[in-house]
């Protein structure tokens, strides 16, 4: 989402009862809203966003050795469905760790002269699997408390398949609406496949109006463009960029 911050996430969850799991794609400010308004539901990230995650590192037809182990233990995260092949496989992944600690350490010098980490994408991967093992957010459905009630997905496929992906269809089916009414028709979607719709008339008194719409819209985009104008630091404009300065002149006699 363009807009995706810890904000949006805690205003939407806040409609929400807590659940006693949630998987995400990671999206960001996720994380911070998940401890403010859903503090005891467990956090699982989506092990098909991890596997894309990686596989954007590696490529899927890696040049290294390094690379080509790596994609496979990806791919062999969508295979774990009991607890003792998750322990294996963090295993598995700690010996490549070992394995290649002095190949990830070659550095190579650019074309300014500095230093930077041959095999960058490969150190990205490594840390991102890393951070997901040590906050246990990659193999939370496998839990026993959620294994003896109910089958706890490790993926959000259902979500993105199932209405995400029927939403993006909607739109591409109907190009050219304004904005107003893209974002009226996908709440159109949502009411009408809900599980209990209300009636037209009750529907149409809940529907936002296109000035409401329009509103919210504006005042994103004005936070937006607002953020793009900020000077980060460097950017700002210096004073000596608009005079000219000649520490060496004399005056004429």
């Amino acid at each position: 989402c363009r807009y995706e911050h810890a904000g949006a996430w805690i205003a939407l969850m806040k409609r929400i009862a807590e659940p006693r799991m949630v998987v995400s794609d990671g999206g960001t400010g996720f994380a911070k809203a998940l401890k403010k308004v859903w503090p005891i539901a467990k956090h699982q990230r989506c092990i098909f966003h991890v596997f894309c995650q990686i596989k954007r590192y590696t490529t899927s037809k890696p040049n290294t050795l390094a690379g080509v182990e790596l994609y496979c233990l990806a791919k062999d995260l969508l295979k774990i469905k009991e607890k003792q092949e998750a322990e294996t496989w963090v295993t598995r992944f700690t010996e490549w760790i070992k394995k290649y600690q002095e190949f990830l350490r070659e550095m190579t010098v650019d074309e300014h002269g500095n230093k930077r980490p041959t095999h960058e994408r490969l150190l990205k991967a490594e840390r991102s699997l890393l951070k997901l093992i040590k906050e246990n957010t990659l193999f939370t459905y496998l839990d026993k408390e959620f294994i003896n009630d109910f089958i706890a997905p490790s993926t959000n496929n259902r979500i993105e398949g199932g209405i995400n992906s029927r939403l993006r269809e909607m739109l591409r089916n109907h190009r050219g609406l304004s904005i107003e009414r893209r974002i009226k028709a996908v709440y159109w979607w949502c009411y009408m496949h809900s599980p209990e719709p209300l009636s037209l008339s009750e529907i149409i008194k809940t529907m936002p109006t296109d000035r409401s719409i329009a509103a919210i819209y504006q005042r994103m985009n004005d936070k937006s463009r607002l953020e793009k104008s900020l000077s980060l630091w460097g950017d700002a404009i210096v004073w000596s960029d608009l005079h000219k300065m000649d520490k060496s002149f004399t005056e004429w006699d």
